[in-house]
């Protein structure tokens, strides 16, 4: 992927975890902030750890690369070459296709990861081709392990970029028996045929017939460098290692010409030639050259002929990637709304169970059970007019199915009985207010003294006239005298005390009843002078009466205070 899609890559990371850690993992504000954090600070680390690599990657001379929209096939040459390599850059372009030279000691998979780095969009065209001269090797040993570095290389190529790469193996020899470049190729599924110069590609049993007896010399070398080929080279490839995957070629070159730079004269090839031949020293073994600027130096006949590799473009990897990640938010949120409403539905239930557990008896637990499940309740009614939130929604709410049972276990709930009022208390009986007749009488009179007022006041400060009360005043004597006489004196004094309240306190006639009781009722003996002065007295009280000082017109309105404080006189 190109720097922009990775960074596009990146914040779309950014913004589904900021989703996921803020809108629905079951913890508090601060821990989700925190998480945040982190996985922030993790995401821009892997972002730098790319970047980072890729700069310090060995520099690959890719200078002259065709367009960003080439679409010709291109191919990493890796081994030996023929001939030397004809640019300075490491980039050979030709009419179909491109050459990118591998140099000895360069990893495959670093110039591959530079390329793609440069080109993101080559990735399906690229391929892999391993030149291998026999004649340039002294024993087999040394090449079996390039040729399996080789092989562990495009394994990590092929797995870190996804694409399959294929691999084109070939296998190329000089010899004098031909003066220009005789090719023959196996592609996949396909039989061997001859490629020579600008001419038609043919079988090899078409060639040999055409060619005469300098064809079936050719084809017998030809037979024995497939064969070499076979043993020494593509069985590296083929052969079943546990360590590393097999890979198969998606096509087999093999090549002879009349130029071979670095040749042996004594090396694997000569020594293969002599063990299969049984014969030593051929003429026309050996090339005639070792350098041309006019032969070919690799096979372009065979680039339209590979074919495409398989993987995702950059866009494809961009979008799959971002799949990836939005699935593993989805299931993060679904985990987290599951999470959530289990929680929700736990709290309720335990609520509903406390509530249950306790005894209607018990008032004061009750009410604290009610008011919670109360709350429950208000909770749930108003994600129900407004919606469920984000952190319990993705069709996993547990809310509308807790409403019934939270009402119906409030609905169930019985208050206490209100307080027992207090008992009213009775009415107190009317205390009774004695006055000293001789304090406010002269002896055989019933007009009051001078200087009474002064007792009056201080002794009636408690009587009040109210709806629903009579005040009574009664008069008494002592025994001294007849009854004709104190019976009229006592009422008399009864009606001096009478009026004088009543003119005094503007209170209404019907308020009073007037009785004078003469010498009947003594409150001690008249036996002494002590008694008969106790017996001289005028007492008043108040008695409760349902029609009694009421003014005429006025409906009768309840007294405000039964319990009215009396001054006791006596």
């Amino acid at each position: 992927m190109s720097p922009a899609q990775q960074r596009l890559l990146a914040l779309w990371a950014v913004l589904l975890s900021g989703v996921i850690c803020l809108g629905f993992l079951p913890v508090s504000r601060l821990v989700a902030g925190i998480i945040l954090a982190i996985v922030w600070v993790l995401i821009a680390v892997a972002c730098y750890v790319v970047s980072r690599r890729t700069e310090h990657d060995t520099p690959v001379c890719l200078d002259n690369l065709p367009e960003p929209t080439y679409r010709q096939p291109v191919v990493l040459v890796c081994g030996e070459l023929p001939q030397t390599w004809p640019e300075q850059s490491q980039v050979l372009t030709v009419t179909h296709g491109c050459w990118i030279r591998v140099a000895e000691g360069q990893d495959l998979e670093q110039v591959a990861r530079q390329l793609l780095w440069q080109r993101p969009e080559w990735g399906r065209q690229l391929s892999v081709m391993v030149n291998v001269c026999p004649q340039k090797h002294a024993d087999v040993e040394g090449l079996t392990s390039q040729l399996l570095a080789l092989r562990w290389q495009i394994s990590q190529l092929r797995k870190k970029t996804g694409h399959s790469v294929p691999l084109v193996l070939n296998g190329q020899a000089g010899s004098s028996m031909v003066n220009d470049m005789l090719w023959q190729a196996s592609l996949a599924g396909e039989d061997v045929s001859v490629w020579r110069g600008s001419s038609a590609p043919c079988s090899v049993a078409t060639w040999v017939t055409t060619g005469g007896s300098m064809a079936m010399h050719q084809q017998v070398l030809m037979n024995t460098l497939m064969g070499w080929v076979d043993r020494h080279v593509k069985a590296i490839f083929m052969d079943k290692n546990p360590d590393m995957p097999a890979i198969a070629p998606a096509a087999v070159l093999w090549g002879i010409g009349p130029i071979l730079v670095g040749s042996l004269a004594t090396s694997a090839w000569t020594a293969w030639l002599t063990q299969h031949t049984a014969m030593q020293h051929v003429a026309g073994w050996q090339p005639v050259g070792t350098d041309s600027t006019v032969m070919s130096l690799l096979p372009d006949f065979v680039l339209p002929l590979l074919p495409e590799g398989r993987g995702l473009t950059p866009r494809g990897k961009m979008f799959r990637c971002g799949l990836t990640l939005f699935t593993l938010a989805a299931i993060a949120a679904l985990l987290s709304s599951g999470w959530n409403n289990r929680e929700l539905l736990r709290r309720v239930s335990f609520d509903i169970a406390s509530y249950d557990r306790i005894s209607m008896d018990h008032y004061s637990l009750k009410a604290d059970a009610v008011a919670m499940l109360g709350k429950d309740l208000a909770q749930l009614d108003y994600w129900a007019r407004n919606g469920e939130p984000v952190r319990m929604s993705l069709g996993l709410f547990q809310g509308e199915r807790l409403r019934l049972p939270v009402l119906e276990a409030i609905r169930s709930y019985i208050p206490p009985p209100p307080p027992a009022k207090p008992a009213a208390k009775p009415k107190a009986a009317p205390k009774i207010i004695r006055l000293d007749s001789m304090s406010l009488f002269d002896s055989g009179k019933a007009d009051l003294k001078t200087g009474s007022t002064k007792v009056l006041v201080n002794s009636l400060v408690g009587i009040k006239a109210r709806p629903g009360w009579l005040i009574v005043v009664a008069g008494h004597t002592d025994n001294t005298g007849s009854q004709q006489i104190n019976q009229p004196l006592s009422l008399k004094r009864a009606e001096s005390v009478r009026n004088w309240m009543r003119d005094t306190g503007d209170v209404p006639e019907s308020c009073f009843a007037v009785q004078g009781y003469g010498a009947s009722r003594p409150v001690a003996t008249n036996d002494t002078p002590e008694g008969r002065a106790l017996n001289r007295r005028v007492e008043i009280s108040l008695v409760p009466q349902a029609d009694a000082c009421q003014v005429p017109g006025k409906p009768q309105t309840p007294s405000q205070d039964d319990g009215v404080s009396q001054h006791n006189g006596e």
